[in-house]
């Protein structure tokens, strides 16, 4: 092993703590956000009298239920990494299980709060074992290799000289 090579290993191995509450703040905000979506859509599909206010008074308790989720999945998940001074998968599965026990507390069931627990942060867990979905790079691949991967998946053009063989044949 060259001298590269063990500080690429050593600098992988630094974990940098996460700030819990800007995390958790910013995570709620965007699923406050798709709790809005999801409470409009409930609004349109149902028949009431209450027209446009129906997002907030009728089904407005969507917004603060996926709103919740968010900040107990995001300062769970933050919590567990700077404990464990890791960032792996376990710390996705810890909060989604938070989250998929807070889901059960809504239906007021405790069968229902461990089954989501086990669902949600099993999803989570394997979500970010397989690289959030492959969308992240392999930490000790160079970006040479990266882009050479990617040219070899995409179809490559004809070059102009193989047009030319082709109409001269």
């Amino acid at each position: 092993m060259d001298g590269h090579e063990e500080v690429s290993e050593s600098l992988s191995d630094f974990y940098e703590p996460r700030p819990t509450i800007k995390y958790a703040s910013i995570v709620g905000l965007q699923a406050g956000v798709v709790g809005v979506v999801v409470s409009t859509i409930q609004n349109a599909l149902g028949t009431h009298n209450y027209g446009a206010t129906g997002v907030l008074t009728r089904s407005g308790g969507t917004i603060g239920f996926f709103a919740a989720m968010g900040v107990t999945f995001a300062a769970t998940e933050s919590i567990v990494a700077n404990t464990r001074e890791k960032n792996d998968y376990l710390n996705g599965a810890a909060g989604g299980c938070a989250a998929g026990f807070l889901a059960g507390l809504r239906a007021r069931s405790l069968p229902v709060a461990v089954g989501s627990c086990a669902v949600i942060g099993t999803a989570m867990g394997a979500f970010d074992a397989a690289g959030k979905l492959a969308g992240e790079r392999r930490e000790r691949e160079s970006p040479e290799t990266f882009e050479e991967r990617r040219k070899r998946f995409f179809k490559q053009k004809p070059s102009l000289s193989d047009a030319t063989q082709s109409v001269e044949a």
